[in-house]
């Protein structure tokens, strides 16, 4: 039995959040510059996509840029902008073949114009698809997101828009980058760092988490097939007993 014939269909994840880590140890393992591995790294991203399109799971996000990633070298980020450029330009089309739609979150107004400008015509070709929805994270922090919430409740408060007793986790998150999508239910990082990386802090409070050792260029159907039935072993209990949710299903 292959690993995709152990998945349970009736228990699949509804989003799945990826870190996609280890490109640049995976070029310099064959004695190349970074940015070799991260030009391989878009076939992981394909592979991925049609693993969770094979699956029907309905959301995939994607940390492909931080906003701490503007501290490396020049070189490297401004090779980062132009691949990234090229990416969108080259995957659109496929991307809207295949009924994936396509998000970004993040501080993206920082993005170098020729990148935003086929970041917004990607996003904007396929905004009627309703496979699979992509949301790509791009100059984004989760810290620098919730800060960002914060400054944008504070101007509706001072407008009268909004009163404080209306303030709950519901409110809270109507002001994220991620207001129209659910809560990831599975993270999965690659190369073996133990860490989030300022990574969806406020939507993964409840998220299930997988690392993996595979670096994210030898990431793969198969890799993402196990991920989804380690996460099918779990209890997912949001804080209740095993007693209970037991109880409740009886």
């Amino acid at each position: 039995m292959d690993l995709k014939e152990q998945i349970d269909n009736n228990r699949l994840p509804k989003h799945v959040a990826l870190i996609m880590d280890g490109n640049g140890r995976w070029a310099e393992q064959r004695g190349k510059e970074r940015i070799f591995g991260h030009e391989n790294g878009v076939k992981a991203v394909r592979n991925t996509l049609e693993a969770a399109g094979e699956l029907k799971i309905p959301y995939i996000t994607i940390y492909a840029f931080s906003t701490e990633n503007w501290s490396r070298p020049k070189k490297e980020v401004d090779t980062l902008m132009e691949l990234l450029v090229n990416a969108i330009r080259n995957e659109t089309q496929k991307l809207h073949k295949n009924g994936i739609r396509l998000h970004a979150i993040g501080n993206i107004e920082t993005l170098p114009e020729k990148c935003l400008k086929e970041l917004k015509e990607a996003i904007d070709l396929t905004k009627n698809n309703d496979k699979l929805n992509l949301i790509v994270a791009l100059s984004y922090s989760a810290r620098w997101e919730i800060v960002n919430a914060v400054k944008r409740i504070v101007k509706d408060f001072e407008k009268g828009k909004k009163q404080v007793d209306s303030i709950n986790e519901a409110f809270f998150s109507q002001y994220l980058n991620t207001s129209n999508f659910p809560d990831p239910d599975l993270l999965i990082r690659t190369s073996g760092e133990l860490r989030i990386s300022n990574f969806l802090l406020w939507q993964i409070a409840y998220s299930e988490l997988y690392f993996t050792p595979v670096l994210w260029p030898d990431f793969n159907k198969e890799h993402f097939f196990q991920a989804i039935i380690d996460y099918q072993k779990r209890e997912r209990r949001f804080g209740k007993t095993s007693d209970y949710l037991l109880n409740k299903n009886n």
